[in-house]
């Protein structure tokens, strides 16, 4: 069973990875609540898609059982995962718990809280990024990134940042190009290493700043998140 880590974050989040080896048959057996996650499986004939949807909750259970002892909710609750109507992944039996959920290639990550937003993602790194960034990157965001690592690593890391704050946004129709923007980087990013981004959404409700976490969990992968508990203020740049 190849749970990689679970870590702690400074806001009491936990965050995931599971490196992918099984198939999913194998890992059915694995999955809690399964009466409740089969007529949600994705209907595919992508056998690969399939093990990572599996392995993907597989693992938010392992978070889950982390969080066993501090949740505030009888030993008897079954929690599992569903998706609110606007199709944002929540917790049933826990109320206002922070999900987020990505896989690409061999690993799958997620994070979990027990409050606020959450944004992760995963990618594998690859030049498809640098040939689609004028769809998802503003002129002084291409700018900027031409200055810093390798094009397939700065461009995926890029795109997996955007994705983050896309779902910790929760807001349908956000383009990436116009709405999630980057700020320049702070030094030039010459070779792949942990470390963090400053973005910001632009809503009709005003414009806010946000802070994402990169990292590589494996050689040629990017991972970015992001958690913000209820609590937290994000700095308003509304006029």
């Amino acid at each position: 069973m190849p749970l990689h880590s679970i870590h702690v974050l400074p806001t009491g989040a936990r965050l995931g990875l599971w490196h992918l080896r099984e198939t999913a048959a194998e890992l059915w057996p694995l999955l809690p609540a399964g009466p409740h996650y089969r007529p949600l499986l994705p209907i595919t004939n992508d056998l690969t898609r399939q093990a990572q949807w599996l392995a993907s909750r597989v693992l938010l259970h392992e978070l889950l059982a982390a969080f066993q002892s501090s949740l505030p909710l009888p030993a008897t609750t079954e929690l599992w995962l569903t998706n609110a109507p606007d199709g944002q992944p929540q917790l049933a039996g826990w109320p206002g718990a922070a999900v987020s959920l990505s896989h690409s290639g061999e690993w799958v990550a997620a994070l979990l809280a027990p409050s606020g937003r959450a944004g992760i993602d995963v990618e594998l790194v690859r030049d498809k990024a640098r040939r689609l960034a004028t769809r998802f990157l503003a002129d002084e965001e291409l700018a900027a990134a031409r200055q810093g690592a390798p094009d397939s690593v700065i461009f995926t890391l890029l795109w997996s940042t955007k994705e983050t704050l896309y779902k910790l946004a929760g807001q349908r129709g956000l383009a990436f190009r116009e709405h999630i923007l980057t700020e320049p980087f702070s030094e030039p990013i010459l070779a792949f290493a942990t470390g963090a981004l400053a973005a910001t959404l632009h809503r009709a409700s005003g414009q806010t700043r946000h802070l994402v976490c990169y990292t590589e969990p494996a050689p040629g992968y990017v991972l970015t998140y992001c958690h913000e508990p209820a609590e937290f203020s994000r700095t308003s740049l509304s006029p």
